[in-house]
């Protein structure tokens, strides 16, 4: 019962009511305060568990800052993930900054003010007025302004990742020791969610790479052409590593030789037209110093590299980040080398993505060995048969003829009739052309055995070297006897003007498809070669046509150039066998 001074009976004893309300307000306080922290750490436990579920890299980082930001409820939150420098901010994500603010704030911080002093100094770091702290520099134009200030480093196996940023915490109040407490706690999880993140990443980035060697083996095996599993290389190197540009660039030199140049046989991306073909040094250029040395060689900016000054001007305008891979060990004709390039303010190419690259590089020049290995072998095969083949002509069928013909010209002799006589002597001069048909089929086939020799080995590596500078392959057929009817003086004319013709399609035609034919039939040698190009333009130098013109007067042959049937043009050049 109450007395008449306002005081309570509690066991006998009188209380004044005021102390009463105050005893039960503290205990409404510490319950509220327990109910506080109770939800707080729940809070943290949901968070953590968020963030640690979360196996894509990207998405778990902005999930730490959504979560953070959360946590003490900051108005505004960031992760300034620290670049392979050190020094700097290679990514800054942010939370409560929509887009149109941020495009109107300019480019994302790299590291400076009191962003740079946890850089300096991983500790965690709170700041009541942030203008007011010796290291703050101010805001940029158009940034909304922030007052208050949390900072704590994340780490990942010891080393400082990043750091989260939280500025402006609702309801005007500084950040406390227990929201450093909170974010410092965040932190360490967020350590874990991003060391499994990278691993997850690695594993699938490696089973892309391994898919990406399969495909390739695959090809090989198939019978593919070279070029057109170098393709595949550079192409699917270029999608995995996220590269607007691959090109492979191989070396022209002997088995035991070092280049001084490389040729750009394959071209993916950008303006590919101005690239393939061009041969740039080994000295001064990106892929250069990746054949020289035989490892990988990076840069931040392949635009403004000024360590690779050489080749074309413009070729690499709007490329950031680039990396050159060798192709294979050792010096020697066809050693390559991949170059990948991002486009400009991407992310550089770091030890992490350069490892797998150089890993998928030395497979697919592997298994371009092994193929061409199996291709020599082949052909090794291919030659030896084809020697048996005119041994076993030449001992067996003409000698057999040779028999039968010399047994119908003594039978003749002895015929009576006209008629009979006339009939065994054609006879016997079909055979004298059968036997004449089939040394040209034995010569044809050791002709073959010796490449540098025939006219068809010679025409057919002509065609094949074009595809390099073309960007395609040309179509080639050939008919006759082109490797015995064809004196060896007009081969080398034939072979000249083939080479010359394919050269000026390349560089003047513009064309998708070009069509070569070589004939010697009817006492006389014909090539043709037809593009689908721009034509030859009026005005323009004609000196090489005239080097083909004057090698037809030279061999009392005939040269033209016509406009072809559909567009482009064709070039028909033609000879007497005899000359």
């Amino acid at each position: 019962m109450g007395g008449a001074d306002g005081s309570a009976a509690v066991g006998g004893a009188r209380m004044p009511r005021l102390r009463l309300d105050e005893l039960l307000g503290e205990l409404q306080w510490r319950i509220d305060a327990a109910r506080g922290t109770r939800d707080r750490v729940h809070s943290l436990l949901e968070a953590v568990l968020a963030v640690g579920r979360e196996l894509d890299l990207a998405q778990a980082l902005h999930r730490i800052v959504e979560a953070a930001a959360d946590l003490v409820d900051a108005r505004y939150a960031a992760l300034g993930v620290i670049g392979p420098d050190g020094h700097s901010l290679s990514q800054f994500l942010t939370v409560g900054l929509s887009e149109e603010e941020l495009a109107a704030i300019g480019p994302p911080p790299s590291g400076q003010g009191i962003l740079g002093e946890l850089i300096r100094d991983p500790q965690p770091l709170r700041c009541p007025v942030l203008s007011e702290h010796p290291a703050s520099v101010g805001f940029p134009p158009n940034h909304p302004p922030m007052h208050t200030f949390l900072g704590v480093p994340v780490r990942v196996h010891g080393e400082v990742f990043g750091n989260l940023y939280l500025t402006d915490k609702r309801g005007g109040v500084d950040f406390d020791a227990d929201d450093e407490a909170v974010i410092s706690t965040l932190a360490v999880a967020a350590g874990v969610a991003i060391d499994n993140a990278r691993l997850y990443e690695e594993a699938q980035l490696r089973q892309r790479w391994l898919r990406a060697s399969a495909e390739i083996t695959r090809s090989l095996l198939s019978g593919a052409p070279r070029l057109e599993v170098v393709e595949l290389i550079a192409r699917r190197a270029g999608e995995i590593a996220g590269a607007e540009l691959a090109d492979v660039s191989v070396a022209l030199a002997g088995p035991e030789e070092r280049a001084d140049e490389l040729t750009v046989e394959v071209a993916l991306g950008g303006a590919p037209a101005a690239r393939l073909g061009v041969t740039v040094p080994v000295d001064g250029t990106l892929s250069g110093a990746a054949y020289a040395s035989g490892s990988p060689v990076t840069s931040d900016d392949l635009a403004c590299d000024a360590r690779y000054p050489a080749g074309p001007a413009g070729r690499f305008d709007g490329l950031g980040p680039a990396v050159a891979v060798p192709l294979g060990t050792g010096a020697g004709y066809g050693r390559g080398v991949l170059l990948l390039a991002r486009a400009a303010g991407q992310s550089a190419f770091g030890p992490d993505e350069t490892g797998p690259l150089l890993g998928f590089a030395d497979q697919a020049a592997l298994a371009l060995e092994l193929a061409e290995r199996r291709r020599d072998a082949e052909q090794l095969t291919l030659l030896e048969d084809r020697d048996r083949i005119a041994r076993d002509l030449h001992d067996l069928a003409i000698q057999r003829l040779f028999a039968t013909g010399m047994t119908l010209q003594s039978a003749g002799r002895l015929i009576d009739s006209p008629a009979a006589a006339d009939r065994v002597a054609r006879a016997v001069g079909d055979l004298d052309e059968t036997i004449k048909i089939i040394r040209s089929t034995i010569f044809g086939l050791r002709a073959h055995s010796e490449p540098d020799r025939g006219l068809r080995a010679r025409a057919t590596r002509a065609v094949a070297e074009a595809q390099g500078t073309l960007g395609f392959a040309p179509r080639l057929s050939m008919e006759g006897l082109l490797d015995t009817d064809v004196p060896q003086e007009l081969a080398e004319h034939l072979v000249a003007v083939l080479g010359e013709a394919l050269s000026n399609a390349a560089r003047h035609a513009r064309a998708t498809r070009v069509e070569v034919t070589l004939r010697a039939l009817a006492g006389r040698v014909a090539l043709t070669v037809t593009d689908d190009g721009v034509g030859v333009p009026e005005g323009g130098r004609r000196s090489g046509l005239r080097n083909l013109a004057e090698r037809a007067e030279r061999v009392g042959g005939a040269f033209t150039v016509a406009p072809a049937e559909g567009g482009g043009t064709r070039i028909a050049w033609e000879a007497p066998l005899g000359s």
